[in-house]
């Protein structure tokens, strides 16, 4: 995940503590068993609908500040083209997604023309979701969330709908649901208004705590858990703190 977002919580200490659209389980069941597919399906489908963007956008979009501070859309992309294609090819030696590596990572792109780190992306958007459906635990989920998170970054910065929600949504929830208790946040049910009051049951039940409760839409608690910017959102969250929630630490 992107250096510069570490003080929002968004980083993976190692390997060791990471953690076409099929059925999907509904969100409110917060604690179905986890679907080692469902990375691949969010990860496939997000290739399809982001690479379009990308291969029409402008060469000059893509130094466009994001929300990771310091980082522009193309070290964005160039970051996790990388991350995902080290797990494709399994180069994932102690350390290598903290920050100093993630930057390396980036440096050794910079040269890059345009379309190699895009091609570089396509690939580990096609081939990485395999790789995490074969892993024997759920530590590499959270990765594909949060390229998924990213691409909201990007969107987000080119100023196009569909920052963290879209189509890929209904395959991001269920994903967040999973990561949300594997990191150990408190239950929370949020209530999302654009999606007809649906209901998503996300972390962990904590004895003599009643669950977080969260009004809002759902690209919001979105940004909530991955630690986005909340400029411009109206929510309202009672039980738990914004930090409680963050799920990339």
């Amino acid at each position: 995940m992107c250096t510069d977002c570490i003080e929002r919580g968004e980083r993976v200490e190692s390997i060791e503590s990471i953690g076409s659209i099929g059925s999907v389980e509904p969100f409110g069941r917060g604690d179905a068993e986890r679907d080692p597919w469902l990375p691949d399906r969010l990860l496939r489908t997000e290739r399809d609908l982001l690479m379009p963007l990308l291969r029409r956008m402008p060469e000059e979009a893509y130094e466009l500040r994001t929300a990771c501070p310091g980082w522009t859309v193309r070290q964005v992309l160039a970051h996790c083209g990388a991350a995902l294609v080290r797990i494709v090819e399994g180069r994932l030696e102690e350390g290598v997604f903290l920050p100093e590596a993630n930057a390396r990572d980036v440096a050794e792109r910079a040269d890059w023309p345009l379309g190699r780190v895009l091609d570089e992306l396509e690939r580990g958007l096609t081939e990485a979701g395999p790789v995490i459906a074969a892993w024997e635990d759920d530590r590499l989920d959270a990765v594909a969330l949060g390229e998924w998170v990213h691409a909201g970054d990007v969107r987000e910065a080119f100023g196009e709908p569909g920052a963290y929600c879209g189509e890929a949504l209904a395959l991001a929830l269920p994903l967040l649901s999973v990561t949300s208790r594997k990191r150990e946040t408190p239950r929370l049910v949020g209530v999302l208004a654009d999606l007809g009051g649906e209901e998503v049951a996300l972390g962990n039940a904590i004895e003599g705590r009643a669950p977080a409760r969260f009004h809002g839409d759902a690209a919001t608690l979105i940004r909530i858990y991955a630690g986005r910017p909340l400029v411009r959102t109206r929510y309202e969250l009672t039980g738990a703190t914004e930090q409680e929630l963050l799920i990339y630490r």
